[in-house]
């Protein structure tokens, strides 16, 4: 398995800073974390703890997002995802959103990523099942090369 870079450009004790491209959260369970880590991409990980000092995306960034269950998407989106999108510049510099789910959940699988592709207009670019299989790793690897392409020309 590949090693997960987590280095923040700087810390200023009150928030971490990051230029990653990938910025995702994962629970104690560490599922989303693992399967972050299987990409090999460079990637900052929201604070699962409200004492830990909030991240600050300074570059455009793609979102990995876990579902938690919920009732008709009533707190399926983690609180901890919630603050990070609520700063104004972290919100500005989402660009895209991949889910991560349980098809337990039935209609509430990755709706996480639907709620938040929703409301900050971004599409919703994947869906997993737990840590992801060898071909979702691929399936999202390729996708991301290649919406990163787009999204630069589109941006010249």
């Amino acid at each position: 398995m590949a090693a997960l870079a987590t280095a923040p450009a700087r810390t200023d004790g009150e928030t971490v800073s990051t230029r990653s491209h990938l910025i995702y959260f994962s629970s104690t369970s560490e599922n989303t974390r693992r399967f972050v880590g299987k990409l090999g991409r460079d990637a900052a990980r929201i604070p699962l703890y409200a004492k830990d000092a909030p991240l600050l995306a300074l570059e455009p960034y793609v979102l990995v997002v876990p579902t938690y269950g919920g009732t008709n998407g009533e707190g399926s989106v983690p609180k901890q995802v919630i603050r990070f999108l609520n700063n104004p510049q972290n919100r500005a510099l989402i660009r895209g959103v991949i889910g991560a789910g349980n098809t337990n959940f039935a209609d509430n699988y990755c709706a996480a990523g639907d709620i938040i592709a929703a409301k900050c207009k971004v599409p919703h670019l994947y869906k997993f099942e737990l840590m992801g299989t060898p071909e979702d790793v691929d399936r999202v690897n390729q996708g991301l090369d290649k919406f990163w392409t787009l999204l630069s020309q589109k941006q010249k």
